[in-house]
């Protein structure tokens, strides 16, 4: 499973990157983008992040 950020709806609050830090970080542009696999350990935490997204600019495919 691999999660997305969609870069023209993230407003770069930073806050998946808090939640899931293992997955996600902050680009040069100051928008979050996804680095990392979603794995087992970290499903829930990612969920948490995609769920937590004001502007609903994850989602996990």
């Amino acid at each position: 499973m691999k999660a997305c950020v969609d870069q023209n709806l993230c407003i770069g609050c930073g806050l998946c990157v808090e939640i899931a830090g293992d997955v996600f970080q902050m680009n040069d542009d100051g928008k979050a983008e996804s680095y990392g696999e979603v794995t087992q350990d970290n499903k829930a935490a990612v969920q948490n992040a995609v769920d937590s997204c004001p502007v609903s600019a994850i989602t996990c495919e």
